[in-house]
Formats: C-alpha cells, sequence, structure tokens
C-alpha cells in the first residue's frame, strides 16, 4: 500500500503534525514562564542577599566596623565563588572585592540590576548595587552584590533538553497512536470494500450491510445502496428493452425472410413479385420508424437539447399535427377539438412530434363517434398539453409505465400490434428535452395523457 494514497497514513501525517505544533506552543510558552520564573527567583535571591548586607552598612557607627564587615562578606561569599561582593570606595580600608577594575563600569545609578560577565565564568552575574553618601564615619562609597547565574541557565537547558525530547519522542508516538486509531477506525470502511468488490452483474440484487456501522458510513452505505437500486433498475430495463427490440425487429425480419423465400421458391407473375415487394416495403417502414426512434431515444438519453427555442402558439402547432393526421381522423370516425391556447419556447419539429404521437395514440384507441379533446394551459413556471379520449380505461399499475419503451397494455389496447410501442417514451424525451415531464389518467371512461414544456427560455 502506498502510504501517500492511504487514509490511514494521511491521518498519521496529521496526527504527527498536530502533536508537532501542540508540543512546540506548549514548549515555547512553558520555556517563558520558565525563563520569568527563574529570573524572578534569582532577582529575589539578589534582593534578599543586597538587604542583608545594606542593612548593616546604613548602620556603621565606627570606622573600626569595616573589619567586621569584611569578614563577614567572606564568610557570605560560598566556595565556588557564586555570590560575590564588592565595595568601591577611595578609602583602600573601605574597599572590598575581586575584579574591582570589571566592576567599576557597573557603578552608576542606584538599585540598578543588570548582568555583567566577570573573568572566566561561562555566564554572567547578575549584578545590583546601592549609593552610600559620604558622612562622618566613611567617605562616599558603592555597596554590589553579585550572583552568578549558571545554576538558572543549567536548569532551563535541561527544562529544553527534556522538552526537545518529548517533542521527538512524542511527535513519533503520536503519528503512530493516529495511525492504529485510524486503521481500526477503517476496519467497517474496508468490511463495505470488500462487499463492494464482491458485487458482480450477476448479483445485483446484492446490497451493502448498513447495520452496526458509524453514523457516517451507513449514510454512505445506503447512498450506495441507493445507487445499486438504481443500476439494478437500469439493468433491468435495459434487458427488458433489449428482449423487446430484439422481438420488434425479429417480427418485420421474419416476415422479410419468410416472403422472399416463398417468392423465390418457384417462378412468380410480376404482379405476384410487385405483391411481395410491396408488403415487404411495409415491414421495411416499420423497421426504419423503430431505428429512427431508437437513435433519437438514444441521442435524448445523452442529454441532446433543442437547438432553436422559440416562442410560439401551441395551439396553432397542435392544429398544425392534427391536419397532418386528417386521413386518420376521418377513417376512425372521431372528431378533435383544440381548447384554451399557451405561448411558450418550443423547437416546433420536436412539439409536433410529440403531440402527433398522442394524437395518433388516441385516435387508435378512442371510440367511434367520440371526441378527441385537447386542453391547452400555462403558468409561470410551464405550459401543458393534455389530450384526452373516450375509450376503455387503463388500470391505475399500468400508467406510471405508459411511457417505458416498447410497453403496452394489452388488455386495454387491443389494437396495440399496429405501433411498435415507442411513441409515448418519445412523448416523453421531447418533455425532457424541453425541461417538462409528463403525466397520464384514466377514469371514468376518459384517459388523458400529456406533457409539459418549460414556459421560460
Amino acid at each position: 500500500m502506498n502510504p501517500a494514497r492511504s487514509i490511514a497514513g494521511r491521518l498519521a501525517a496529521l496526527f504527527a503534525a498536530a502533536a508537532l505544533i501542540v508540543f512546540s506552543l506548549f514548549g515555547f510558552v512553558l520555556d517563558r514562564e520558565l525563563t520569568v520564573a527563574l529570573r524572578r527567583q534569582q532577582v529575589e535571591q539578589l534582593d534578599t542577599k543586597f538587604q542583608d548586607i545594606e542593612y548593616i552598612l546604613k548602620r556603621i557607627r565606627s570606622p573600626d566596623q569595616w573589619v567586621r564587615i569584611h569578614a563577614k562578606l567572606d564568610a557570605l561569599t560560598p566556595p565556588d565563588r557564586s555570590t560575590r561582593y564588592w565595595i568601591l570606595s577611595d578609602d583602600p580600608h573601605i574597599r572590598y572585592g575581586e575584579s574591582l577594575a570589571e566592576i567599576a563600569g557597573f557603578s552608576q545609578g542606584s538599585g540598578r540590576v543588570g548582568e555583567l560577565r566577570i573573568g572566566d565564568r561561562p555566564e554572567p552575574f547578575l549584578i545590583r548595587s546601592a549609593y552610600f553618601p559620604a558622612n562622618d564615619l566613611h567617605p562616599a562609597l558603592r555597596f554590589i552584590v553579585g550572583i552568578d547565574s549558571e545554576s538558572y541557565v543549567r536548569t532551563q537547558r535541561a527544562f529544553r533538553s527534556v522538552l526537545l525530547a518529548c517533542v521527538a519522542f512524542g511527535v513519533p508516538l503520536g503519528a503512530l497512536i493516529g495511525y492504529l486509531i485510524t486503521h481500526l477506525g477503517l476496519v467497517p470502511l474496508k468490511r463495505l470494500s470488500r462487499e463492494a468488490r464482491a458485487l458482480s452483474p450477476s448479483t445485483l440484487s446484492q446490497r451493502l450491510m448498513v447495520t452496526d456501522l458509524p453514523e457516517e458510513l451507513a449514510d454512505l452505505s445506503q447512498s450506495f445502496n441507493g445507487a445499486l437500486d438504481r443500476v439494478e433498475a437500469a439493468y433491468e430495463q435495459l434487458e427488458s428493452f433489449n428482449a423487446d427490440v430484439t422481438h420488434e425487429l425479429r417480427t418485420p425480419l421474419t416476415n422479410l425472410i419468410g416472403q422472399t423465400q416463398v417468392a423465390l421458391s418457384r417462378q412468380r407473375s410480376a404482379d405476384d413479385l410487385v405483391e411481395v415487394l410491396q408488403s415487404n416495403l411495409e415491414d421495411l417502414e416499420r423497421l426504419r420508424g423503430i431505428v429512427n426512434d431508437m437513435l433519437f431515444l438514444a441521442r435524448a438519453d445523452q442529454g441532446e437539447r433543442p437547438q432553436h427555442l422559440l416562442p410560439a402558439s401551441l395551439a396553432a402547432e397542435v392544429e398544425k399535427s392534427a391536419e397532418f393526421l386528417d386521413f386518420l381522423v376521418e377513417e376512425a370516425g372521431v372528431r378533435i377539438r383544440v381548447q384554451g391556447d399557451a405561448l411558450a419556447p418550443i423547437e416546433r419539429s420536436l412539439f409536433r412530434r410529440a403531440v402527433t404521437n398522442l394524437l395518433h395514440n388516441a385516435i387508435r384507441h378512442a371510440d367511434t363517434d367520440s371526441e378527441i379533446l385537447v386542453q391547452l394551459t400555462s403558468d409561470a413556471s410551464c405550459a401543458r398539453i393534455a389530450v384526452s379520449n373516450h375509450g376503455p380505461e387503463i388500470p391505475s399499475e399500468h400508467l406510471t409505465r405508459l411511457f417505458d419503451r416498447f410497453y403496452r397494455v394489452d388488455m386495454a389496447r387491443a389494437n396495440s400490434g399496429e405501433s411498435h410501442g415507442l411513441g409515448l417514451a418519445i412523448v416523453k424525451a421531447v418533455a425532457a428535452m424541453h425541461s417538462g415531464s409528463v403525466f397520464a389518467t384514466s377514469e371514468d371512461g376518459v384517459t388523458t395523457i400529456g406533457f409539459s414544456v418549460s414556459a421560460a427560455l
């Protein structure tokens, strides 16, 4: 498995990055707090030592006390010389301390705290001084106390070393824990992957198990199962469509082959051959119609849209389609009446094709000496074309499938053999191409089938 393409690997890297950021932020804050605390402690220690000697210096009563003060300063100076005392004065009897030349530059200002590097000490001293003006007992002098900061620096360095070690071990540990947690969390997803890989055309009814899944994966599984439902329905529809196409094409082809074989079985007169050719021509026309309709539906399925949408009177277009079917209307003994009108952007050739299919369907199944009513209505969003005819009712369970390809309601459509079952499917395709929909009702001896088109350009 490529870690760069692994969810667990990516999440582990994100855990590591998050751990690095958190450790760094906490480390920075803690380091700053430790630095401030150590500095405060160092200053407090310096103030304590300074105040002890300052108290004595302010209470000197005779010059002889300087010997005792020097002795006390010697006693207070530790062997490692981490704390030092200096007295700067013009009187050599009062002067005290080593490296007075180095410390003299720090003798400005009263109560000043600062750092000064003395001798070969690796770290600077924290220094504090106080000025005592001359009086009857001593000349002007400056008292200075210094504390070596090496121990505090060592503490800070040790803390930083521990902090870096925590980061160095904590970040990989966080990444490892993150990887293990993610790997464990992805177990249900891997199970789903195995189930998905097991799917095949022969097991389209199989679905992913959604029980005992996290909420997010349950939603994903239900969505995937919904997609499988649609795929299965489409696959079944395709199988049915292929079977219907095979049947529809096989019948005229069988007729063509049979009639041709019979015609060739013996000598025929010219009139007999003409009759055979005329019969063959009818079957060829039927084949051409099926092929053309299937090509049109295939283009519609691929998302083909009308090329020339122009506002038009739908009533005028319906009248033209009705005129085209005058011969069939007269032969069936029915009448066509157009009621209402609507203005909508349509591609005239497609619209007339859909209306012609609806009218042809209504003519074939209307009662003799009845009226076919074409109602045109519209609102702000769409225009509707509804074609109603009096005739046998269609059971409700068949209404939703009237627009399926090659679908026929045999019990209610005794003349269904006159068409190849793609007329209403084409109506549905034309409606979809015009951003509309189809509808069908059948009750009280009246069947209404129609479609809508968008009223907006």
